[in-house]
């Protein structure tokens, strides 16, 4: 475990990385009711290199979101400081890429070193193995009491987490008492003294009832899952994930009417009936409309203020069904760049924060172009420029419409070959030049679909 800001892993009372539960209205919860420290749902290298850091406005958290939009990790300030994220990695330049991208968002960096290998079960080689790792400058390690074969319902080992706790210097987190040792709060201390750990981590105590961490005792359920619901609505959770996690806290009332009418719910907004907090979702998601609408004005006022009076503008999109296969505007504007001499047309596309959106502005013999409409990728942006432009000369654009496609033909002549011009030998279906992509990711957002 790396450390981003001076995080104290001693005397501390810590939510346990928990997938599918670890989420941030869990982790917001756990922090409400005591505990110190949090963690997140171990989220794998890989998906998370895939990932963009955005900042969503609306929600005002920061969200890495993956390639089919869907959000991978959110975080917000209140939990900047306290958090950790826990990540699965077996290749050390992917997990310090990973460190990398969200590092100043988060408190602390967590290895899930996965199950225990054959040699790493004795306590022995246990206790060298967590030596070995103490020397490559880490901040505290956590150690759950169990072998690779064992489950939940198994005892945990205290005297294996007490060894390693004797055999380092830096802090040891006991895990695993949540089946022999802790019931309430008061249990949480007898833990740490039979391991001799410097803090604890809780996992399914605290996803049972997450007031466990409360000094002052339980909270009554039905209260907590309230509060649950409210984070989970606020922050946008997904519907199944924050449905799986009530499920939980009602365990053997699942059978009673509340747990049936969850059991049903198939929205965020069913999911609020059923615990009458109707009234609540609604209150809530008539102020994101609201911030979300202002937001919009705000966006469209700056988009206004920086329109350039020089470029020609066409409200166009590029549907690639009024094209033959593999002909594209892009192509044709190319080839006539060619053919009248001028240099290779430049693109510059950026992204709307607020919806995401792209446009693009081509610039062919020092003139601008761009279509007024906004595009859900680069690439059809940068095509409906090139039709913009196009159309503004009165050349043609390749449409299935315009009759016999010479390119098409071109083609045929070259056996199917890289279309290539003779003149400058490369090849036409080659993307042309391409200047400045997107803005900053940092002031990317993510805009949430209306809690379901």
């Amino acid at each position: 475990m790396t450390v981003n800001t001076p995080l104290c892993f001693k005397g501390k009372k810590i939510l346990a990385p928990m997938v599918r539960v670890g989420t941030l209205p869990m982790r917001l919860l756990a922090l409400d009711y005591g505990a110190d420290i949090v963690y997140c749902e171990e989220l794998i290298d890989i998906k998370m290199l895939q990932c963009k850091r955005v900042i969503n406005e609306v929600l005002e958290t920061v969200d890495f979101v993956a390639p089919n939009d869907r959000v991978v990790f959110r975080t917000c300030e209140r939990e900047r400081e306290r958090v950790v994220f826990q990540m699965g990695s077996a290749d050390a330049e992917r997990a310090l890429a990973v460190a990398k991208l969200v590092e100043s968002d988060v408190a602390g960096i967590d290895i899930n070193m996965g199950c225990p290998k054959e040699y790493s079960t004795k306590v022995e080689d246990t206790v060298n193995l967590v030596k070995r790792i103490e020397k490559t400058g880490i901040a505290a390690i956590a150690v759950h009491g169990r072998k690779k074969e064992e489950r939940p319902q198994h005892p945990v080992h205290c005297d294996v987490i007490k060894a390693i706790s004797e055999a380092v210097s830096i802090p040891v987190i006991a895990n695993g008492g949540s089946h022999d040792f802790i019931k309430e709060y008061a249990d949480i201390e007898t833990f740490q003294k039979a391991t001799a750990a410097s803090s604890v981590m809780i996992a399914r105590a605290a996803m049972w009832n997450p007031s466990v961490f409360r000094k002052e005792g339980f909270c009554p359920l039905k209260d907590v899952m309230q509060d649950y619901i409210k984070y989970a609505v606020r922050y946008d959770n997904h519907y199944t994930n924050t449905k799986y996690c009530l499920c939980q806290m009602l365990r053997e009332q699942l059978e009673t009417t509340q747990g049936k009418k969850l059991h049903a719910a198939q929205s965020t907004q069913e999911i609020c009936e059923a615990f009458e907090m109707g009234d609540f979702y609604e209150e809530t998601t008539a102020i994101f409309e609201a911030k979300k609408a202002s937001l919009e004005i705000k966006v469209q006022d700056e988009d206004d203020q920086m329109e350039d009076p020089d470029v020609i503008k066409m409200a166009v999109r590029f549907d690639k069904r009024e094209y033959p296969p593999q002909i594209t505007p892009k192509m044709y504007l190319l080839e006539w760049c060619r053919k009248e001499k001028h240099p290779q047309p430049v693109y510059e596309t950026v992204q709307r924060p607020l919806d995401r959106l792209f446009c693009s502005v081509v610039t062919v013999a020092e003139q601008k172009y761009r279509s007024t409409l906004w595009d859900k990728s680069k690439k059809l942006a940068e095509q409906a420029a090139a039709i913009v432009c196009l159309r503004t000369l009165g050349v043609a654009e390749g449409k299935l419409c315009e009759g016999e496609n010479h390119l098409i033909n071109k083609r045929k002549r070259g056996d199917q070959e890289p279309l290539i011009s003779r003149d400058h030998g490369e090849d036409l279906a080659e993307p042309s030049h391409k200047k400045a992509n997107f803005v900053e990711e940092t002031s990317d957002m993510n805009v949430p679909k209306m809690p379901r």
